[in-house]
């Protein structure tokens, strides 16, 4: 099935602005929350929440930066209280980095925050246009992630090679 250009051009343009909505919203959602935190550092703490202690070059795969950038994210989060850091136990060299309870407080307050300008957002909406709307994104989401892969070098390690 084809889609026409114009169709395709209109989409496109739609999640454009979307993702820099979705971008203004973090900044002042971060702004509102934390002050000089910069946003760009809730990328890596979701991933400590969901699968525990991390190397900074998986953080950096997963949030799809490089290494030194998510170094400096992750020093900035570290002065900030919300992440530490500790040897990791299979290899001395080598530092975990882990989310602490102000990290996961932090976490949560966006999560909240996020909520609230959500239901705001779609008060007018049915549940079953916000169900379809979910699914259609899901769906366009996992295509995206099929049709354009991400480098070799940004993908993240496997689970097991993380424990």
């Amino acid at each position: 099935m084809s889609i026409s250009p114009g169709t395709r051009d209109r989409l496109t343009a739609s999640i454009a602005q979307l993702i820099r909505t979705g971008r203004h919203v973090s900044t002042r959602a971060a702004t509102q929350l934390y002050g000089e935190l910069p946003s760009f550092g809730w990328t890596l703490l979701l991933p400590l929440e969901q699968d525990g202690d991390q190397r900074c070059s998986t953080l950096a795969a997963r949030a799809g930066v490089d290494v030194s950038v998510a170094s400096r994210q992750l020093a900035v989060l570290e002065r900030s209280g919300y992440v530490e850091r500790r040897p990791d136990p299979r290899d001395g060299r080598a530092t975990l980095f882990r989310l602490t309870r102000q990290g996961t407080e932090a976490l949560a307050a966006t999560r909240a925050m996020r909520a609230d300008w959500a239901l705001a957002a779609l008060s007018g909406w049915s549940e079953h246009d916000a169900r379809r709307l979910t699914d259609l994104l899901d769906r366009l989401r996992a295509d995206i992630e099929v049709a354009v892969p991400a480098p070799r070098s940004a993908r993240p390690e496997p689970q097991e090679a993380r424990r």
